[in-house]
């Protein structure tokens, strides 16, 4: 028997203008989970994407159990017993469960000389998988009615159910709840013991540690080594990680909250399942932070405010004078803007280049006679926007779908920061986002509220709440259930004891 289950050797991959992997290697042992880390853009996923078919590697080669194998598209990757749990999904969420599952593989059975798909066995092996995976859901259910976390338990079901010797999963809990966390590493671990080499790509130092059994890491495309999980500290991760040692996560709060200049007054939702009746303010120069539990409709009430969502009732005030907000123009016109958590979904426009992406905000603001855009303007401002949140790309004429998560994000809060809105709604703002990228998306964040502008941050991360926020709303079952706003009160259980308050 090999001694490795899966290798990789002197694996090249370049893109126009960027080589985004240069000389990579990776060996995997079998039954053993083998975290794969770096800062967005070291190449991480482009080496899985290379792994998987879904890019052609420049050069290198691939060993599965000692022998040498090609892949040249995800098919030949799976008759070959590799499977993905992609970071960024691309769900049909027009069909049901069933069909998403099994997309591409429909069991099918013979009617004449016709072979038709065999939707009674193809629902009873979804019900099969999803137990598996400790997921209760209807295998029939229009995928489109389940939340993100819970079309991400599908793909990790879809990966199960190819029964792979190596499964790669990129970023699975980037929207997963603790419950729905826990069912996954229960799923590894039965992983495990059946022999499976399993590659974790995650930013989550406390999952790396309970989770991992070898560490590699890579920085700016190129190999940086290989280390057991349990002789490596977090430290050493993030310095090996960066290639410098990060002291504070957060920044120090020095911005000075001000006046009330955003007031929303008894909001409830067209659902009467989602948000009802919520008040709060906001202040200029703010970091409001929202916290809650998956499902606390959190989300979707800032979808709400930003036109996105039917309002029933209430009232949106800004600077004191009340605003009608029907559609997202109301809210941009009224000075909101608003960072989606679904990045690929709803963030990104990803056929188009960085300068398209940013500069579609400020079109409108940058127009000759009418007409005629003004391309020198908008090159000064996504140029300088490009340089103010260290964007790595070869130029702002690079499709923003050739860039990592953490940059493609970046090219997001560049946007908003162009149209220079004074709310500025952030959903989930570093969710799957590594160390060193966070840190300057918080140093970004904590700039912004020492200019004045206010800032409404969704997070899910206990810690990104408690070190960003100067004033924390927690959501229960549509309800804000509480609200923290001494600095001594801020504690986890404090948030928790809110985000579990379930009322009426």
């Amino acid at each position: 028997m090999a001694e490795y289950k899966l290798e990789l050797k002197g694996i090249c991959k370049s893109f126009p203008g960027v080589k985004a992997l240069d000389d990579v290697q990776l060996s995997l042992r079998p039954g053993t989970v083998h975290a794969l880390m770096g800062e967005n853009g070291a190449g991480k996923s482009t080496l899985m994407k290379c792994l998987f078919g879904i890019y052609k590697m420049d050069a290198g080669e691939i060993y599965l159990d000692g022998q040498k194998i090609e892949v040249n598209n995800p098919d030949e990757a799976m008759k070959h017993g590799i499977a993905m749990v992609h970071q960024e999904l691309q769900p049909i969420p027009a069909r049901s469960v069933g069909e998403n599952l099994y997309l591409g593989r429909f069991p099918t059975k013979n009617f004449g000389p016709i072979k038709l798909i065999d939707h009674k066995k193809m629902y009873a092996e979804t019900e099969k998988w999803l137990k598996e995976v400790k997921m209760d859901f209807d295998p029939k259910a229009q995928l489109g009615t389940l939340s993100i976390g819970q079309m991400q338990s599908v793909e990790i079901a879809k990966a199960v159910s190819q029964q792979a010797r190596v499964v790669i999963f990129d970023e699975p809990t980037s929207s997963l709840s603790d419950n729905e966390v826990e069912a996954l590493f229960r799923i590894m671990n039965d992983l495990r013991e059946k022999g499976v080499a399993m590659v974790y790509i995650s930013h989550k130092m406390d999952e790396i540690k309970r989770i991992a059994d070898d560490i590699t890491i890579m920085r700016d495309g190129t190999y940086v080594g290989t280390w057991p999980a349990a002789d490596m500290t977090t430290d050493q991760i993030i310095a090996k990680m960066v290639g410098r040692e990060l002291t504070n996560v957060y920044p120090s709060k020095e911005n000075k909250p001000g006046e009330v200049i955003m007031e929303v007054k008894n909001l409830s939702s067209i659902h009467e399942k989602s948000f009802q009746n919520i008040s709060f303010q906001l202040r200029k120069g703010e970091i409001l932070g929202f916290g809650g539990l998956v499902g606390a409709q959190r989300t979707e009430l800032m979808e709400g405010i930003f036109g996105i969502r039917g309002i029933a009732s209430g009232q949106i005030f800004m600077h004191g004078k009340q605003v009608k907000i029907k559609h997202p123009i109301d809210a941009m016109n009224a000075g909101i803007g608003l960072i989606t958590e679904d990045r690929r979904g709803s963030g990104i426009f990803g056929c188009l280049s960085i300068k398209d992406n940013v500069g579609v905000s400020v079109y409108k603001k940058y127009m000759n006679a009418g007409f005629v855009l003004d391309h020198k303007k908008i090159n000064n401002v996504v140029d300088e926007n490009i340089k103010k949140l260290s964007i790595k790309t070869p130029s702002m004429k690079e499709h923003i779908s050739n860039l990592s998560g953490g940059n493609q994000q970046k090219v997001i809060v560049s946007r908003w920061l162009a149209n220079d809105p004074d709310v500025l709604i952030m959903d989930e703002p570093t969710r799957g986002i590594d160390v060193g990228a966070k840190h300057e998306i918080y140093e970004i964040m904590s700039a912004l509220a020492k200019q004045g502008k206010a800032i409404i941050m969704i997070s899910s991360e206990m810690s990104e709440l408690l070190g960003m926020a100067d004033r924390i709303c927690v959501m229960c079952n549509g309800k804000l259930t509480g609200e923290i706003q001494e600095p001594e009160d801020m504690t986890q259980e404090k948030v928790m004891s809110f985000a579990t308050k379930f009322e009426g």
